[in-house]
């Protein structure tokens, strides 16, 4: 919908329902086609999106993915939140192969990832020394969190940000005049940026069986033996680390089977979030993404979420996952139980 609404009009009617928050730093990038005289969307790229976080968590993405004209725009990037790590059951695909046709226990982490919206465009054109901004078209209506951003003291301010802005949408000459500033980036832009914040759909930009790249920041330890992290020896700078391909195997949608810890061979109604919640960091309300292997960062941490630089044309990245099992059972210590009804009926009647 995002991508539809930027290419085909960008119209004042569309900008109406760009609305709630401001992503500060989540950048879309797209370059201008002559095509039938249409400007076309050829790649959007997620770079930092504040949600209400430090900017320091939210890594930046230097590189992307080359834009293939031939396929419909979309999006390349997303923010989620490491939630936690359990492990699954799986059969392996792999034709000559020993584990071929056998199950395999695998580690995978869990990533929950809030939808986000748009609330504005700004369009840039090229010079010799760079990028150079053109012009900035906002949405009528900002959500108080959006405001917050303009304030160094919100609480003791006037509160007036965008209050003779957003009136422009509610006369004739101001919805001409934001038309004009959106056809004037159409005409002269050559690289358009998004600022987002909820409501654009994981699934929009990755699927399931998918390889995608992960951004974060950690402490960035290394290896190193028990003496030295005993003793804390080790420097504990932060830095940013890029873990490449990473397979998805299941993305999980609110309302939907996939968010919960179904399969088909296993068919206990028990959610993904394990008894007792994630430590450190709670129950997962929001869709999610289930990958395979550790994550960079701690609990709670922003990662950055990208599509793959080049084709991933391996075996792994080509193989179906088929999940038997998810593990639900207490992450606090050693989980003995799938579900709290598990549970009660093996220790029975609790005593008053």
């Amino acid at each position: 919908m995002l991508c539809r609404c930027l290419t085909e009009s960008l119209s004042t009617q569309d900008m109406v329902r760009w609305d709630f928050f401001l992503g500060k730093g989540l950048r879309v990038t797209e370059e201008k086609k002559q095509c039938s005289g249409n400007l076309m969307l050829s790649c959007v790229h997620y770079l930092r999106c504040c949600y209400s976080l430090q900017f320091d968590d939210v890594c930046a993405v230097k590189s992307f993915p080359k834009d293939d004209s031939s396929k419909p725009c979309r999006l390349t990037a997303f923010l989620g939140y490491k939630a936690g790590m359990t492990h699954i059951v799986r059969e392996v695909e792999k034709p000559g192969s020993k584990l071929h046709k056998k199950e395999t226990c695998e580690a995978v982490t869990i990533i929950e990832t809030p939808p986000m919206v748009v609330v504005g465009v700004v369009g840039y054109i090229r010079t010799p020394r760079g990028l150079r901004s053109l012009g900035t078209v906002w949405a009528q209506h900002l959500n108080e969190e959006v405001k917050r951003r303009f304030y160094k003291n919100f609480a003791k301010s006037k509160k007036k940000a965008f209050v003779k802005y957003s009136k422009k949408y509610e006369t004739e000459e101001g919805k001409k005049d934001i038309q004009s500033q959106l056809e004037k980036l159409k005409k002269y832009c050559t690289v358009i940026r998004i600022l987002a914040h909820t409501q654009v759909p994981v699934d929009a930009i990755f699927q399931k069986d998918e390889m995608i790249d992960i951004i974060g920041v950690t402490k960035g330890k290394g290896y190193e033996g028990f003496p030295t992290q005993l003793l804390g020896l080790v420097k504990t700078d932060t830095t940013t680390w890029t873990e490449m391909n990473k397979k998805i195997y299941r993305l999980g949608k609110v309302g939907q089977e996939s968010h919960t810890a179904l399969t088909e061979f296993d068919r206990t109604e028990k959610d993904i979030t394990p008894m007792g919640g994630f430590p450190h960091y709670g129950i997962v309300n929001e869709d999610y993404l289930l990958i395979k292997g550790c994550c960079v960062g701690p609990k709670k941490r922003v990662v950055t979420l990208r599509q793959p630089l080049l084709k991933q044309t391996s075996r792994l990245a080509m193989e179906e996952i088929k999940l038997k099992f998810i593990d639900t059972s207490s992450k606090f210590g050693h989980g003995r139980f799938q579900t709290t009804d598990e549970k009660n009926k093996y220790f029975g009647r609790a005593k008053a």
